[in-house]
C-alpha cells in the first residue's frame, strides 16, 4: 500500500522552519500567476517543456507532481514563482521552501530521464514589471537524491501513522452502528437517500422537516460509505454558528456509542474567534505564537493528531500547551481530518481553504451543506463587491504623498460615474472601462507601497485595498446575465455627492457549480426547499442531481395551523392592523397561556406591536429582540423561553432566532408570524425582479415569493420538535389564504380549513 502525497505538500511539511510570518506583502491574484506562468512559458526555446508530471517512489510514499519547466538543451528545470513587490524582502523560510520544492522535482526528472547531474533554477516572475530573476544550481543525481529521501525520511513515520489511521478508520466505519435503536421517521429514507448519492457520485437535494434527525442522518451514512467510495475527507458545511455545533454534537453521540472510534473531526473557526493576541501581527516579531511556530508545529500536530474531536475548545487547548497559533494549527489539521465541519465559506469561497486543499492534494471529498438555502444569499454575498467613496474619501486625506495621485485619479475617475446620475440607485448595463484602468493603477501602486512599508501599516490603506482587490476580482467575473452592476449615490450637499458601486452577483449558478461538481457527493439539506427549480436554476446543481422530499415525523394534529385572512400586514396598512394582531395574540394566549414566538418584517413594526399590547395588556410578560444584539443578549433572549414559561417573544422575521433555534417542548408551544417576509420593495429589489424574469421567467417568484415562504417555513419549524410536541403557527395576512402562497407550504400542514376570516 503506497500513501499519496503531492511534491508541495511533502515540502510544506518538511521543509518550513521557523516563524509563521504573515506580514502583509501584496501576491499575485490566481490569474496573475497563471498569466505569470505562460509569459515565462512562451520566452523560452522550442523545445522547452512545461508541466511536466513526475512521480518517484521512497518506501510507502508516492509523491506526485508537475515541474513548471525543462529546457533539454540546457538541462535545466525551472521552479517558476511569480511574486510583486520588492524580491528582497521575501522571508527566508520562503525561499528554503521554493528549494525544496525545485530540488526534489530536480531529482524526480534526475530518475526518469536517467540525468547523472541536473541544474536546478528558480524563477522569480514580477507580475507588474514582468522581468525575470533566475537562481541557479547545479546538482548532481546522488546529491538530489539524498535530499529527496531525506525529506520523505522526515513525512514516513506520520505518512506510517496516517495509513494506519486510514487502515482503521475504514474498518471503523465500515462496521459503524446507528447509534441509536431505531431511526425516526424519515430519517431512515434520508441516510439511505445520503448512501446512495454517494455510492453513484450523484448530488442529492433533500428537503427534510425539521426534527428527523438531519444533522446525524446525514453523517451517519457518508462515515458509512467512507471505505467503500475511498473518500479522503468528509465536509460538513454550515451558514451558521449553531449549525456546527449540531454536527458536533453528532459526532460526539458517535464518539459516546462506539468507544476509540478511529475519527478525527475538526472544527473550523474565523480567525478573530480562534486568535489569542488580537491587538498583535502575525509575525515572530510581534506575537509570541508566531515566532518559532513551525519549530514547534510537529510536535503539536502529533498530539492534535491524538483528540479525536478537534472542536474550538480543545483545539485551542492543544496549541497553547504547545505554544503554537491556534488558528494556524486549525488550518494545518484541516490536512489531516475525516471530518471537518466548517462555514460555506471554507470550500465555496474564491480562495476557499479546504476546496484549495481537495484540488491541490486530489482528495476524494464528499460535501455536506447544512440549512441548504442559505446558500443562494450567502452564494451572492461571496461573489459580489462593493466599494464606498465614503471609505476612500476617509483614506485620500491622509494617504502618503507616493499614493496621493492614483488615489486621485480613481476619486475623478468615480465622480465622472455619477456625476449625470439623476436618480439615487442606478443600474448599469456595462462597467466602466476609465474606472477599472484607474483602479487597477490604485491596487499596484498601493501594493507598492505596502511592499516597501512592510511595518507599521495603516489600517485604513489596507483596508480599501482589500476591497480594491475583491471589486477588481469580481469584475473579472462580471457579465450582464450573472452580475448587476449599479451605483448608489447620496447628496453632501446642493453641488456634493458621494456613490457606493457595487458589483452583485444575482445567480451564483457558474461559480458554486464547479465547486458542487468536483465532490465525490454533494448533499444539499433543509426544511425549506421548495420549490425545488429555483434552488436549482441558482446554486448550479448538476442535471442528474436528485430530488427528496421526505416524510414528516409529525403528525397534521401536533401543529393547529391558523391562517387569518382578514388582517392585512402590508405596509400601507400596517396602523390599521395593529388592534387586530394585539387582540388575536391576548386571544390565543388567553386560550393557551404559554411561551410564544411573535415574527414581524421589521423592528419598527414589532415595537408598535409590542408596545400596543404591552399597554392593553400589562398582565403578559414580553421580550423583544433589538437591533445589533450581541452573542449575550441573543442568549438572554432565548433563555427567557423556560419549560412552563409564559410569555411571548418578538423578533424579526429571517433574523437570528426565525431558524437554527431549539426551543422544544413546553419552552415554545406557539409562533405568530405577522408577514409574508417577502424582501423589501426597493429599485434594487426590482432590479433583481427584472433579471430574474428575464432568465427563469418568473421574476416576482424567484424574488420576492419564494425566499419570504422560505423565512416563514424556517419561523413555523421552531414550534414542533419532537414526536410529543403539540402547538399552534398563526399565520396573520390576507395573502396566506391565496392558493399559489398555501401550495409553498409544508405539505404535513393541516390547511384544509377555512382560513380564520373573522
Amino acid at each position: 500500500m503506497s500513501y499519496r502525497i503531492a511534491v508541495r505538500a511533502l515540502c510544506e511539511f518538511s521543509a518550513k522552519a521557523g516563524d509563521l510570518d504573515l506580514r502583509f506583502t501584496p501576491s499575485p491574484t490566481a490569474l496573475e500567476g497563471i498569466a505569470g506562468h505562460r509569459t515565462v512559458a512562451s520566452r523560452r526555446n522550442p523545445g522547452y517543456q512545461s508541466e511536466v508530471a513526475l512521480e518517484g517512489q521512497y518506501a510507502e510514499l508516492l509523491v506526485k507532481g508537475r515541474a513548471d519547466g525543462y529546457d533539454p538543451a540546457q538541462n535545466l528545470l525551472e521552479e517558476i514563482k511569480t511574486y510583486r513587490g520588492d524580491l528582497e524582502r521575501m522571508p527566508d523560510n520562503h525561499r528554503q521552501l521554493h528549494w525544496a520544492q525545485a530540488k526534489v522535482y530536480g531529482w524526480l526528472l534526475c530518475q526518469s530521464l536517467q540525468l547523472p547531474s541536473i541544474r536546478v533554477s528558480l524563477v522569480y516572475f514580477d507580475v507588474l514589471s514582468e522581468g525575470e530573476t533566475a537562481l541557479v544550481q547545479e546538482h548532481s543525481a546522488e546529491a538530489l537524491e539524498e535530499f529527496f529521501n531525506r525529506q520523505c525520511a522526515l513525512f514516513l513515520h506520520w505518512a506510517q501513522q496516517q495509513m494506519h489511521h486510514r487502515a482503521t478508520r475504514d474498518q471503523a466505519t465500515r462496521d459503524l452502528r446507528f447509534p441509536h435503536a431505531e431511526f425516526r421517521r424519515g430519517q431512515r429514507a434520508l441516510a439511505e437517500s445520503v448512501y446512495k448519492a454517494v455510492s453513484t457520485g450523484r448530488c442529492l437535494l433533500a428537503q427534510a422537516p425539521t426534527g428527523i434527525g438531519k444533522t446525524l442522518g446525514t453523517i451517519f451514512p457518508m462515515l458509512k460509505a467512507m471505505a467503500a467510495q475511498q473518500l479522503d475527507t468528509l465536509l460538513f458545511l454550515t451558514a451558521k454558528t449553531p449549525g456546527r455545533q449540531l454536527a458536533l454534537d453528532a459526532a460526539r453521540v458517535l464518539f459516546s456509542g462506539v468507544p476509540g472510534l478511529a475519527l478525527r473531526v475538526l472544527e473550523l473557526v474565523a480567525r478573530d474567534k480562534a486568535c489569542e493576541h488580537l491587538d498583535k501581527a502575525c509575525h515572530g516579531e510581534s506575537c509570541p505564537l508566531a515566532k518559532g511556530f513551525y519549530d514547534r508545529l510537529p510536535a503539536a500536530r502529533q498530539a492534535a493528531s491524538q483528540v479525536p474531536l478537534l472542536d474550538r475548545q480543545a483545539l485551542r487547548e492543544v496549541a497553547l500547551e504547545h505554544q503554537v497559533c491556534p488558528y494556524y494549527l486549525s488550518q494545518e489539521m484541516a490536512r489531516w481530518s475525516d471530518l471537518v465541519v466548517a462555514d460555506y465559506n471554507y470550500y465555496f469561497d474564491f480562495s476557499a481553504l479546504l476546496f484549495g486543499l481537495a484540488q491541490a492534494n486530489q482528495w476524494q471529498v464528499a460535501v455536506l451543506v447544512d440549512e441548504a438555502h442559505n446558500l443562494v444569499e450567502r452564494g451572492r454575498g461571496m461573489y459580489s463587491a462593493s466599494l464606498d467613496q465614503q471609505q476612500l474619501a476617509s483614506v485620500r486625506s491622509s494617504a502618503p504623498q507616493a499614493l496621493k495621485s492614483p488615489l486621485q485619479r480613481l476619486n475623478r475617475e468615480w465622480n465622472a460615474l455619477h456625476k449625470e446620475q439623476v436618480a439615487e440607485y442606478q443600474a448599469y448595463a456595462q462597467l466602466p472601462a476609465a474606472l477599472l484602468k484607474a483602479l487597477a493603477l490604485c491596487v499596484a501602486a498601493l501594493g507598492d507601497y505596502f511592499n516597501e512599508q512592510p511595518r507599521g501599516l495603516d489600517s485604513g490603506l489596507q483596508g480599501l485595498y482589500f476591497e480594491l482587490l475583491q471589486f477588481a476580482r469580481v469584475a473579472e467575473l462580471f457579465d450582464e446575465q450573472q452580475f448587476i452592476f449599479d451605483i448608489s449615490k447620496r447628496a453632501l450637499g446642493a453641488k456634493r455627492s458621494l456613490s457606493r458601486l457595487s458589483l452583485r452577483n444575482v445567480v451564483p449558478a457558474a461559480l458554486l457549480g464547479p465547486r458542487l461538481a468536483a465532490a465525490r457527493s454533494t448533499v444539499l439539506f433543509s426544511a425549506t426547499l421548495n420549490p425545488r427549480g429555483y434552488y436549482a436554476d441558482l446554486l448550479g446543481l448538476p442535471d442528474n442531481t436528485v430530488w427528496l422530499d421526505v416524510e414528516s415525523p409529525f403528525d397534521a394534529g401536533q401543529l393547529e395551523v391558523q391562517i387569518v385572512s382578514r388582517i392585512s400586514t402590508r405596509y400601507a396598512h400596517r396602523q390599521a392592523s395593529l388592534a387586530p394582531i394585539v387582540e388575536l395574540m391576548a386571544r390565543q394566549f388567553a386560550a393557551r397561556p404559554g411561551n410564544y414566538l411573535a415574527f414581524f418584517s421589521s423592528f419598527d413594526y414589532l415595537q408598535q406591536v409590542a408596545g400596543l399590547l404591552a399597554r392593553e395588556h400589562p398582565d403578559i410578560v414580553l421580550w423583544c429582540q433589538s437591533r445589533g444584539m450581541d452573542e449575550a443578549s441573543r442568549q438572554d433572549f432565548l433563555q427567557q423561553f423556560r419549560p412552563e414559561g409564559q410569555g411571548i417573544g418578538f423578533a424579526v422575521l429571517g433574523g437570528a432566532f426565525g431558524e437554527g433555534i431549539d426551543l422544544p417542548g413546553s419552552k415554545l408551544i406557539g409562533a405568530f408570524v405577522a408577514t409574508l417576509g417577502l424582501p423589501q420593495l426597493n429599485p434594487l429589489n426590482e432590479q433583481m425582479k427584472q433579471r430574474m424574469a428575464a432568465l427563469f421567467g418568473s421574476g416576482y417568484d424567484y424574488t420576492y415569493l419564494y425566499p419570504g415562504l422560505q423565512k416563514v417555513v424556517q419561523a413555523a419549524g421552531r414550534v414542533i420538535r419532537g414526536q410529543s410536541d403539540r402547538g399552534v403557527l398563526v399565520l396573520i395576512d390576507d395573502r396566506f389564504a391565496e392558493p399559489r402562497v398555501r401550495q409553498l407550504l409544508p405539505s404535513w400542514w393541516a390547511l384544509d380549513a377555512p382560513p380564520a376570516g373573522g
